[in-house]
């Protein structure tokens, strides 16, 4: 094609610039279609009204041709949310496509393969992410968990620990002393959590965590002075007031731990550790007959714990119920 004429060419450069200037309008219209409804999807999925939500999605995404990646983002959330984990992670890898520097797309697809058992290919996707926000929290805190599951432990602890560098949060020191906890370190264990409350003093999860660690070392008196600081806190945590319990019981005193027990059992009526507990306060009370009941339905609950089978074997020798007492201990030695 020739060159216009020379005379031409000071109308061409203005129809070239009105050509930029639409093509910029244009542009600018197709993000405030993309974007206009927004406001009202976050709003919606903040309220949890996902069904409205994803009837407001479709019709984004239906005007936008399938291009407004927040909307796609959202309706990942509900798909998440509503447990239907491929398709979840199918749609923020197609937001991701649409915007692959956006960290928060990295992030969730990294979660979702997580949560899919995927834990390799996960770690992947946070490397990736890494190489966009080298010192977020949130990368170093799942990578952790990846390595975790997968028994790296030693990678574990070094995710986990570069996670309360850049920033604190109670649930990696959580994760942190699990690590030690299945490596047998309980003393490392312990020390993470008391430097977790050194931060968040009122925590029950941590309080809680710390007095088992010390029931586990035999230390009941710290034991109990942890579980004591979490019950103040959270006075209805099953699993405080059953270890709680548990060293009173120890010290004899029944009718307290009696008391105890029975506030566990409105929050947990199915524990057969609790029931276990139940029936030996009984049996230290010499009440065979309820002893027993309630060491039945913590056998009910869990066949296969032994210990339960060996009290309930225990509770009918008391009783001069011999013939019963053998098939207990049987099973418990099993």
């Amino acid at each position: 094609m020739d060159d216009p004429p020379p005379p031409e060419r000071s109308n061409s450069s203005l129809s070239a610039h009105s050509v930029r200037s639409a093509s910029s309008s244009v542009s600018q219209q197709g993000g405030t279609i993309r974007e206009k409804r927004n406001w009202l999807i976050h709003l919606l999925y903040c309220r949890q009204d996902f069904f409205d939500c994803l009837i407001l999605i479709e019709e984004q995404l239906a005007e936008c041709r399938g291009l407004c990646e927040y909307a796609i983002y959202i309706k990942a959330m509900i798909k998440r949310a509503n447990g239907e984990l491929a398709e979840s992670l199918q749609l923020f890898q197609s937001a991701t496509i649409l915007n692959p520097h956006n960290v928060a797309n990295l992030k969730q697809v990294g979660r979702s393969l997580y949560l899919l058992g995927k834990h390799r290919a996960a770690i992947g996707i946070y490397e990736e992410a890494k190489a966009y926000a080298e010192e977020d929290w949130e990368i170093s805190h799942n990578m952790g968990l990846c390595y975790l599951y997968l028994k790296n432990y030693d990678k574990a602890e070094d995710c986990f620990v570069k996670a309360n560098v850049i920033q604190r949060h109670d649930a990696t020191y959580v994760q942190l002393g699990k690590l030690y906890t299945l490596q047998d370190k309980y003393h490392e264990s312990i020390d993470v959590y008391l430097e977790a409350l050194d931060y968040s003093p009122e925590n029950p999860e941590l309080l809680t965590t710390v007095g088992l660690l010390y029931l586990r070392l035999s230390e009941n008196f710290k034991a109990f002075d942890y579980l004591g600081n979490s019950l103040t806190h959270d006075p209805k945590n099953p699993k405080t007031i059953l270890a709680a319990g548990s060293i009173i019981q120890d010290h004899s005193d029944m009718d307290v731990a009696l008391t105890k027990y029975r506030i566990a059992a409105v929050q947990t009526p199915n524990s057969a550790q609790l029931w276990n507990n139940i029936g030996m306060c009984f049996f230290g009370k010499h009440f065979h007959i309820a002893a027993i009941s309630c060491l039945k339905r913590a056998l009910y609950l869990a066949p296969f714990e032994w210990i339960i089978a060996y009290n309930l074997g225990l509770v009918y020798l008391n009783t001069g119920q011999y013939a019963s007492a053998g098939p207990g201990w049987s099973q418990s030695s099993s």
